[in-house]
Protein backbone atom coordinates (compact mmCIF):
# COMPACT_ATOMS: atom_id res chain seq x y z
CA UNK A 1 0.00 0.00 0.00
CA UNK A 2 1.48 3.31 -1.09
CA UNK A 3 0.30 6.01 1.78
CA UNK A 4 0.19 9.19 0.21
CA UNK A 5 0.32 12.44 2.12
CA UNK A 6 1.36 15.33 -0.25
CA UNK A 7 3.86 17.54 0.53
CA UNK A 8 3.37 16.55 4.77
CA UNK A 9 6.94 16.57 6.79
CA UNK A 10 8.94 13.23 6.43
CA UNK A 11 7.56 10.31 8.04
CA UNK A 12 8.07 9.18 11.14
CA UNK A 13 7.95 12.89 12.62
CA UNK A 14 11.65 13.73 14.22
CA UNK A 15 10.68 16.35 16.24
CA UNK A 16 7.72 18.57 17.38
CA UNK A 17 7.11 20.57 14.26
CA UNK A 18 6.84 17.70 12.31
CA UNK A 19 4.85 15.98 14.41
CA UNK A 20 1.96 18.64 14.29
CA UNK A 21 2.61 19.28 10.58
CA UNK A 22 1.98 16.11 9.58
CA UNK A 23 -1.45 16.17 12.00
CA UNK A 24 -2.53 18.46 9.15
CA UNK A 25 -5.78 17.11 7.24
CA UNK A 26 -9.08 15.67 7.00
CA UNK A 27 -9.22 13.28 8.77
CA UNK A 28 -12.33 10.65 9.32
CA UNK A 29 -12.22 9.33 12.96
CA UNK A 30 -14.02 6.62 15.08
CA UNK A 31 -14.01 7.82 19.00
CA UNK A 32 -15.33 5.66 22.11
CA UNK A 33 -15.84 7.33 25.26
CA UNK A 34 -15.89 5.22 28.71
CA UNK A 35 -16.81 6.81 31.66
CA UNK A 36 -14.67 4.59 34.35
CA UNK A 37 -15.98 5.64 37.45
CA UNK A 38 -19.32 4.74 36.54
CA UNK A 39 -17.98 1.18 35.79
CA UNK A 40 -16.35 1.07 39.23
CA UNK A 41 -19.76 2.17 40.70
CA UNK A 42 -21.59 -0.54 39.64
CA UNK A 43 -22.82 -0.39 35.71
CA UNK A 44 -24.17 -3.24 34.56
CA UNK A 45 -21.09 -4.19 31.69
CA UNK A 46 -21.99 -5.59 28.83
CA UNK A 47 -26.26 -5.69 29.35
CA UNK A 48 -26.90 -6.59 26.17
CA UNK A 49 -25.82 -9.77 26.37
CA UNK A 50 -23.08 -9.86 23.31
CA UNK A 51 -20.24 -8.28 24.55
CA UNK A 52 -21.10 -5.72 21.76
CA UNK A 53 -22.27 -2.05 21.50
CA UNK A 54 -24.31 0.11 18.72
CA UNK A 55 -22.19 2.88 18.21
CA UNK A 56 -23.41 6.27 18.82
CA UNK A 57 -27.07 4.80 20.55
CA UNK A 58 -25.36 5.39 24.30
CA UNK A 59 -28.62 4.02 26.36
CA UNK A 60 -27.97 5.68 29.45
CA UNK A 61 -29.89 2.94 31.79
CA UNK A 62 -27.68 0.11 30.40
CA UNK A 63 -24.96 1.04 28.93
CA UNK A 64 -24.20 4.92 30.24
CA UNK A 65 -20.61 4.07 30.60
CA UNK A 66 -19.40 3.69 26.91
CA UNK A 67 -20.47 5.52 23.75
CA UNK A 68 -18.87 5.57 20.31
CA UNK A 69 -19.27 9.14 17.67
CA UNK A 70 -17.99 8.57 14.30
CA UNK A 71 -17.37 12.14 12.79
CA UNK A 72 -14.70 14.25 10.97
CA UNK A 73 -11.99 16.54 11.86
CA UNK A 74 -10.31 19.57 9.95
CA UNK A 75 -6.74 20.29 11.54
CA UNK A 76 -4.62 22.95 10.00
CA UNK A 77 -1.19 23.70 11.25
CA UNK A 78 -0.07 27.36 12.83
CA UNK A 79 3.20 28.48 12.01
CA UNK A 80 5.09 29.65 15.21
CA UNK A 81 4.54 32.73 16.44
CA UNK A 82 7.75 33.26 17.88
CA UNK A 83 11.35 32.58 16.19
CA UNK A 84 12.06 28.55 17.89
CA UNK A 85 8.01 28.05 18.71
CA UNK A 86 6.97 24.47 17.24
CA UNK A 87 4.41 26.20 16.15
CA UNK A 88 0.65 24.52 17.07
CA UNK A 89 -2.45 23.50 15.91
CA UNK A 90 -6.33 24.43 14.87
CA UNK A 91 -8.69 21.55 14.88
CA UNK A 92 -12.68 21.15 14.97
CA UNK A 93 -15.35 19.31 13.62
CA UNK A 94 -16.24 19.26 9.75
CA UNK A 95 -19.53 19.92 10.11
CA UNK A 96 -19.27 23.17 12.21
CA UNK A 97 -18.97 24.37 15.88
CA UNK A 98 -16.25 26.64 17.06
CA UNK A 99 -12.53 25.65 16.25
CA UNK A 100 -9.79 24.34 18.98
CA UNK A 101 -6.32 25.86 18.74
CA UNK A 102 -3.01 25.11 20.62
CA UNK A 103 0.23 27.21 20.80
CA UNK A 104 3.26 25.12 21.51
CA UNK A 105 6.36 26.29 23.10
CA UNK A 106 9.91 25.21 22.77
CA UNK A 107 9.75 24.51 26.40
CA UNK A 108 7.37 22.22 26.85
CA UNK A 109 4.77 23.63 27.46
CA UNK A 110 1.25 24.20 25.40
CA UNK A 111 -1.66 26.64 25.68
CA UNK A 112 -5.47 26.00 24.63
CA UNK A 113 -7.25 29.57 25.54
CA UNK A 114 -6.73 29.71 29.25
CA UNK A 115 -5.98 26.31 29.49
CA UNK A 116 -2.25 25.55 29.77
CA UNK A 117 -0.67 21.99 30.13
CA UNK A 118 2.71 20.47 29.43
CA UNK A 119 3.59 18.48 25.95
CA UNK A 120 6.82 15.56 25.55
CA UNK A 121 7.40 13.65 22.62
CA UNK A 122 8.39 10.07 22.95
CA UNK A 123 10.83 8.43 21.56
CA UNK A 124 8.47 5.98 19.86
CA UNK A 125 7.17 9.31 18.12
CA UNK A 126 4.30 9.54 20.11
CA UNK A 127 3.13 12.84 21.69
CA UNK A 128 1.88 13.04 25.49
CA UNK A 129 0.28 16.42 26.36
CA UNK A 130 -0.43 16.48 30.03
CA UNK A 131 -3.18 18.99 31.73
CA UNK A 132 -3.26 19.28 35.46
CA UNK A 133 -6.45 21.13 37.19
CA UNK A 134 -7.71 21.32 40.42
CA UNK A 135 -9.97 17.90 40.22
CA UNK A 136 -8.13 16.39 37.61
CA UNK A 137 -5.05 15.12 35.69
CA UNK A 138 -6.04 14.37 32.07
CA UNK A 139 -3.50 12.81 29.48
CA UNK A 140 -3.44 12.22 26.18
CA UNK A 141 -1.43 10.05 23.79
CA UNK A 142 -1.13 10.42 20.12
CA UNK A 143 0.67 8.44 17.42
CA UNK A 144 1.23 7.87 13.57
CA UNK A 145 0.90 3.40 13.19
CA UNK A 146 0.81 4.60 9.34
CA UNK A 147 1.72 8.55 7.53
CA UNK A 148 -2.47 8.44 7.08
CA UNK A 149 -3.81 6.64 10.16
CA UNK A 150 -3.67 8.02 13.73
CA UNK A 151 -4.28 6.82 17.11
CA UNK A 152 -5.38 9.07 20.35
CA UNK A 153 -5.92 8.18 23.99
CA UNK A 154 -6.87 10.11 26.44
CA UNK A 155 -7.39 9.07 30.43
CA UNK A 156 -8.42 11.24 33.17
CA UNK A 157 -7.10 10.82 36.77
CA UNK A 158 -8.80 12.20 39.33
CA UNK A 159 -7.88 14.10 42.28
CA UNK A 160 -9.01 11.00 44.88
CA UNK A 161 -7.24 8.67 42.69
CA UNK A 162 -10.36 7.61 41.30
CA UNK A 163 -10.55 6.64 37.38
CA UNK A 164 -12.45 9.30 35.46
CA UNK A 165 -13.31 9.39 32.01
CA UNK A 166 -10.99 7.80 28.92
CA UNK A 167 -11.16 7.82 25.56
CA UNK A 168 -9.61 6.11 22.63
CA UNK A 169 -9.98 7.55 18.99
CA UNK A 170 -8.72 5.94 15.43
CA UNK A 171 -8.52 8.38 12.51
CA UNK A 172 -7.72 8.30 9.28
CA UNK A 173 -6.91 10.64 6.59
CA UNK A 174 -8.69 11.39 3.21
CA UNK A 175 -6.61 11.49 0.79
CA UNK A 176 -7.22 12.62 -3.10
CA UNK A 177 -6.90 10.11 -5.37
CA UNK A 178 -4.36 10.87 -7.88
CA UNK A 179 -5.59 11.49 -11.77
CA UNK A 180 -5.83 7.95 -14.14
CA UNK A 181 -2.70 7.38 -15.38
CA UNK A 182 -4.62 5.65 -18.26
CA UNK A 183 -4.67 8.76 -21.36
CA UNK A 184 -8.06 7.81 -21.86
CA UNK A 185 -10.71 10.71 -22.01
CA UNK A 186 -12.84 10.57 -18.81
CA UNK A 187 -17.03 9.55 -19.59
CA UNK A 188 -19.42 12.43 -20.08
Amino acid sequence: MNDTTGDLAPFPPADLPQFLRHCAGEWMSLRSQFDLGEIGAGADVGAAGDGHEDPGTGDQADEGWHSSERGELLVAFLEPADDGAPGGLRFGRKDGGVPTQLQFDAEGGFRSGDREGRWQLGPDGSLELTVQGPAAVVRERIWFTKPNLRLRSSVEHRADGSPGRASFSSEIRRVSRPPSSSGSPASP
